[in-house]
């Protein structure tokens, strides 16, 4: 990847046939020897390097991203006008480039809570999850009881500084469903989120009549101790519930404030890998950087999740590559069709993504953008590829299939365990995940520098040429290990996190 600081395109791969726009040119700027632009290219967006007739591949990292629809000169941007998406064929390659993962032989620490059953959160909650949209606002009734407000100096959790909050995961589902996939996957995120590690207390709240009924929920999956549980209509209405709720919570206060931190290996971290609001930039900054951020993860023990299978299209024969066995990468490809006929049921089309924001960020087809986003995965094995919502079990790099909505997605990811969020952006996507918290990586200086309150990381030094990929992403890890010893994140110190609770609502609504 040539981004030499006094080039105004990046040439990301000897075989690309589109340059990338550091910044925006202006018509006639040199693309390259012989070649200027044909018309102004703004920021993060293509231009051709050479002729294409139509129906002729467009390449970028070496890749096809799409096919000419009309011809293209050199010099002539290159984006939705003149680029769609095609068929081609894909070499699967099963586990040609796995490889043994070389770990480190210290592993790095961080200041972790060791929960009684060997488990390490990264924070510190009491939970409230609902069954039904119905008992919704009773949830938020009991957690606002105990919301702290930085911006009024209120504080009901003063006495109780190890405790980092009381959240109530509210969603607006639970009833009008049969007993299908959807209410399935409901129980399973529901279920993942009362286990989570960094829930010290659950209390689950229902109605009393809705189809997902709590007592269904602690059954099929094995819960019976190790929640509250309560429903509006046996305690008599709202107010009964709430003041119930809230005694529970005055309650474990106590006990769940006697915690502290102690050194722990970072192989107890799973990180939940995610990019939202993605620009012409994320696959040339932030995401490599965030890769880079994950191998040192896997080489030190640890987890990471990649996910959105939508944003994987196109994409997949190269995980595939370096998938542990053919069985592992069959299963991969086997969601892809999935998707096909899930999107074709909803009379949609998967390159219905890229947003309108990505696509003015520079992204043209969905091929280009999964490119861009699975880079977010280092280059370590793929070991294991997981429903939504499933608890992950495997160390190193697993896939998990989810939506490319990023709530839904990070909802799946946390549910199986991730006790971290990494966010890459380029457009500036606000976003938190209780439980876990959630570090924001900017992929370029200007929105960095607009959205400052917001970003924890600028990776627009990529492009300036201020810090390598490596030394980008040495920096990401070494700030994942402060945050998951317990600095906050600028999406923390906002509050962000219980809002975004956003299971997949798969399924008929009745």
């Amino acid at each position: 990847m040539d981004i030499a600081v006094d080039t105004p395109f990046i040439r990301l791969h000897p075989e690309d046939t589109v340059l990338i726009a550091r910044r925006a040119a202006p018509e006639g700027t040199a693309v390259a020897p012989g070649i200027v632009a044909a018309a102004r290219i703004p920021p993060g967006h293509k231009v051709a390097t050479r002729a294409h007739a139509v129906g002729d591949a467009i390449k970028r990292y070496g890749q096809i991203i799409g096919f000419a629809t009309r011809p293209i000169a050199p010099g002539d941007w290159v984006h939705v006008q003149n680029c769609g998406m095609g068929e081609f064929t894909k070499d699967y390659a099963w586990g040609v480039d796995a490889k043994p993962t070389l770990y480190v032989p210290e592993p790095a620490t961080f200041m972790g809570i060791v929960r009684p059953d060997g488990r390490v959160a990264t924070r510190n909650y009491i939970g409230i999850v609902t069954s039904v949209n119905c008992s919704a606002h009773v949830a938020s009734m009991i957690a606002d009881a105990f919301k702290r407000n930085p911006f009024i100096g209120n504080d009901p959790l003063a006495e109780y500084p190890n405790v980092d909050g009381v959240v109530a995961l509210t969603h607006k589902t639970g009833c009008g469903m049969g007993d299908n996939d959807g209410l399935r996957i409901l129980r399973r995120t529901l279920a993942g989120f009362a286990r989570h590690v960094n829930f010290s207390h659950v209390i689950a709240i229902g109605l009393g009549c809705e189809v997902n009924q709590i007592s269904g929920l602690l059954e099929e999956q094995n819960l019976a101790g190790r929640l509250r549980n309560m429903d509006i209509q046996t305690m008599g209405g709202t107010r009964k519930t709430v003041e119930a709720g809230i005694a529970f919570v005055k309650e474990v206060l106590e006990e769940s404030n006697k915690v502290h931190r102690q050194p722990v290996p970072a192989s107890h971290l799973t990180i939940a890998l995610q990019c939202g609001g993605s620009d012409g930039y994320s696959g040339i900054t932030a995401n490599p950087a965030l890769g880079a951020a994950s191998d040192l993860l896997v080489r030190h023990g640890g987890t990471v999740i990649l996910s959105e299978t939508p944003e994987t299209y196109g994409a997949e024969h190269l995980l595939t590559r370096r998938a542990v066995s053919r069985e592992v990468g069959q299963k991969l490809v086997d969601l892809m069709r999935w998707w096909e006929d899930y999107a074709a049921k909803g009379q949609a089309e998967l390159n219905s993504n890229p947003s309108p924001g990505n696509k003015a960020g520079g992204l043209t087809t969905i091929l280009e953008k999964s490119l861009g986003a699975m880079a977010k995965a280092g280059n370590t094995n793929l070991t294991a590829v997981y429903d939504y919502a499933a608890p992950v079990t495997e160390k190193g790099f697993v896939f998990m299939d989810t939506p490319g909505y990023d709530p839904v997605a990070a909802t799946g990811q946390v549910a199986g365990g991730a006790n971290m969020v990494c966010f890459t952006t380029g457009r500036g996507s606000v976003f938190g995940c209780k439980p876990a918290p959630s570090i924001k990586l900017a992929t370029n200086s200007a929105m960095y520098e607009r959205m400052e309150e917001d970003m924890d990381v600028n990776c627009g030094t990529i492009l300036s040429g201020r810090e390598s990929v490596e030394e980008c992403g040495q920096r990401i890890f070494e700030l994942i290990l402060r945050v998951a010893s317990g600095e906050h994140t600028k999406s923390e110190s906002f509050d962000f996190g219980a809002a975004e609770f956003a299971p997949w609502p798969i399924g008929a609504t009745m």
